[in-house]
């Protein structure tokens, strides 16, 4: 089988609408300064971040909880090469952790040196909004 020719040709840039009116709670609570999760109605299995059906039995009875933030760290890993759409950003820290509640979160680790992230530090998962407007969320150290 022989290759087909291809051309190279200009960069294409994609841009998602997620639709989000079945978990509009949690974006809301990102603005008021709060973290919230989803919990079945019907199993009871906690869920972040939030869905608006549950895998677990298939429901659509979903609850939100509104969680502490407070975790601790047990994955981490530093980005260097970072993707196309982070080139604008420096090199950055990822970080897993198992909140209070038992759900685990994956978000950016800021206001701590690459060097003093460690298995078992402890944070604190917060919301921000970022310079473009965007609701997301980061890991915060927790001083002990």
């Amino acid at each position: 089988m022989s290759e087909m020719p291809t051309i190279r040709s200009r960069k294409l840039e994609i841009t998602y609408n997620i639709p989000i009116s079945r978990t509009l709670k949690f974006w809301e609570g990102l603005k008021e300064g709060k973290i919230y999760a989803s919990k079945c109605r019907k199993c009871g299995k906690l869920y972040f971040p939030p869905v608006a059906d549950c895998g677990n039995c298939y429901s659509s009875d979903m609850d939100w909880v509104e969680l502490s933030g407070e975790g601790e760290v047990e994955a981490f890993t530093h980005i260097i090469v970072r993707p196309v759409s982070f080139q604008e950003h420096p090199p950055y820290t990822v970080a897993i952790a198992r909140l209070k509640e038992g759900v685990k979160a994956l978000a950016w680790i800021t206001g701590v040196k690459k060097k003093d992230v460690r298995i078992g530090m402890k944070v604190k998962l917060v919301p921000r909004i970022t310079e473009d407007g965007r609701l997301t969320y980061e890991f915060k150290p927790m001083r002990e």
